[in-house]
């Protein structure tokens, strides 16, 4: 079991990219027609709804999700071979009906917040209260679609999700943009609602297609989609099913109590997490002007694609390999055995790391190497190479209201991003709960030093959407220092050298000199101002990519031997 993990991590891992970067494209092509019916203020005004919608669904599944996945099969559940492993599956999808309980009470709760503490100018937007009505809506209707979700990623079946989210996101686009062109065509004035709308089709579109695959997989494997007690009453297996239903890990005989007991452990952190999250558009829509906001959310958008498309989908695949990976290395040892073996145990611990330690760390390591390499790509092609392909898609007049010059901005924050992201995907797949509560500290400790320092750059300092790059950039970095120090602790704990230095890439020295020379090149030579409005784009994309080559070429060069190796590693895994 063990061994097929790794590849069904990197197998997971492909499809989930390549499904973002397919529903990503369709929405990117969809929001590009969008801009031209839309203004900076409705763009403004949509990025306060859809973090309403995403924190309805965070609050009521993310907790939840994270400790599914840690959860691994009981022994009970292990003894009874095919019966055991239908009451395995049939705790997890228990578990997940808990989502829609949640997200109703969330839904009711953060929307009437947010009417009552809402701005005047937000609230004259045409449809928006009913736009959040239906916002809210689509989030339980999403909701819904949890059970079926978390049972298929149980069982590390990708397939269904990327059906689900490629069908579900052309729904979303396809009624978005029927519904804004349909009120241009018609001289109507809709507001927001084209997206409400939208958001609206993407949860229905969710829940046909995991309903239709989550109820092959229960007619299959013998368990119920709806939520039923562990204990059957069936005759032949009476004795196996009593012994686990009655076991006192199963909570009313639905839920799997470990899962429980993790999950609202996670739920303060994952409160804490969310704001720090979603912590940019809070502080922008306080601080600053619809109008600003719109020009924060085109660059956020933009900046943030690299994100979803790549270090997302890794991230969740890493997350769900260390968690079924390291879930029998993190379970300390029974008690008596303890007690009896421990004069024995104490001197060998140092020197017997396990294989699955090893492993963790090998693969640690090369993530967290890849994503150094990406960044440094990124931090230095992206702030002159960005704001040209902002100026193509979404026309000179968003470029020309700061979108560029903050997107240029957002290219430096890029590598902090990616870096806080596999990080903490590590630390939630095998912290303890003792652990997970110091980590809440902390982050509400960081979520502090976000908001002091977002105040000093927007108000005291009037740097607008830039100053809250730079804000998050601080948030990113001391969540990555606290994180870094975990991950040395745990392989320190186990017996095992993490290693810092080999995420270093090779040749260090020759990136910063060939970046300094190309970005020398690009300001003096080809004459391109970062984040500015060019006077001809296409020319200038085109110096960008020709002086780029021999940097991207170089950089091949040097990391040859972790390329080979990467390839060979996808390709043995199919």
């Amino acid at each position: 079991m063990t061994s097929s993990q790794p590849g069904s991590a990197v197998r997971g891992a492909s499809l989930l990219i390549i499904l973002q970067f397919a529903s990503r494209f369709v929405t990117f092509g969809a929001n590009q027609l969008l801009l031209r019916f839309l203004t900076a203020r409705l763009l403004g005004v949509s990025t306060q709804l859809e973090v309403y919608y995403l924190s309805v669904l965070f609050f009521a599944r993310e907790s939840l999700r994270v400790a599914i996945q840690r959860q691994g099969p009981d022994a009970s559940t292990a003894r009874n071979g095919a019966a055991g492993k239908s009451h395995e599956n049939q705790s997890v999808v228990n578990v997940g009906h808990l989502a829609s309980v949640l997200g109703l009470g969330a839904a009711i709760g953060l929307g009437a917040a947010y009417l009552h503490y809402v701005d005047a100018a937000t609230a004259e937007t045409p449809y928006m209260e009913r736009s959040l009505y239906i916002y809210a809506f689509a989030a339980v209707i999403e909701l819904l679609s949890e059970p079926a979700f978390v049972v298929l990623q149980h069982r590390l079946q990708f397939g269904p999700r990327a059906a689900a989210e490629s069908i579900a996101t052309f729904v979303r686009c396809a009624v978005t943009f029927g519904a804004a062109n349909w009120a241009w065509r018609a001289d109507r004035e809709l507001g927001v609602l084209p997206f409400a709308l939208g958001q609206l089709g993407y949860g229905l579109g969710l829940l046909f297609v995991y309903l239709w695959y989550g109820w092959g997989l229960a007619s299959s494997e013998g368990f119920s989609l709806l939520p039923k007690r562990i204990a059957g009453t069936s005759t032949g297996h009476e004795r196996d099913e009593k012994t686990i239903a009655d076991h006192p890990k199963y909570t009313l005989g639905y839920f799997y109590a470990p899962t429980l007991h993790l999950a609202s452990s996670l739920t303060a952190q994952s409160f804490v997490k969310h704001i720090l999250t979603q912590g940019d558009t809070f502080l922008v829509s306080v601080l600053s002007s619809p109008q600003s906001q719109g020009v924060y959310a085109l660059a956020n958008n933009y900046g943030s694609l690299l994100a979803r498309l790549v270090f997302q989908p890794i991230e969740e695949s890493s997350r769900n390999y260390f968690s079924k990976l390291l879930s029998a290395s993190s379970t300390p040892p029974a008690p008596a055995k303890e007690a009896n073996e421990s004069k024995q145990d104490k001197p060998e611990r140092p020197s017997q790391p396990n294989g699955n330690i090893v492993s963790a760390k090998a693969h640690l390591q090369s993530l967290f190497r890849g994503y150094i390499l990406l960044s440094i790509l990124v931090t230095t092609l992206g702030p002159f190479g960005a704001p040209l392909l902002v100026q193509i898609i979404a026309g000179k007049a968003w470029a020309a209201s700061g979108a560029g010059s903050v997107l240029a901005q957002y290219c430096l924050y890029i590598p902090l991003l990616a870096l806080n992201g596999i990080s903490e995907a590590f630390v939630s797949s095998v912290a303890s709960k003792a652990e997970v509560h110091r980590q809440s500290l902390w982050m509400g400790a960081f979520s502090v030093a976000f908001g002091v320092a977002g105040f000093v750059f927007l108000r005291v300092l009037d740097l607008g959407a830039v100053g809250l790059v730079y804000a998050n950039g601080i948030n990113m970095l001391c969540r990555i220092l606290w994180s870094g120090r975990f991950i040395s602790a745990y392989f320190g704990k186990h017996g095992v050298d993490f290693g810092w230095t080999a995420v270093v890439p090779n040749g260090v020295a020759i990136y910063v000199l060939g970046t300094a020379a190309l970005w020398q090149a690009l300001t003096q030579v080809a004459g391109i101002t970062v984040g500015g409005v060019s006077d001809n784009v296409f020319r200038d994309v085109i110096k960008v990519v020709g002086m780029a080559l021999p940097y991207v070429a170089l950089m091949a060069f040097l990391e040859r031997r972790m390329l080979i190796d990467g390839f060979r590693s996808l390709r043995g895994s199919r």
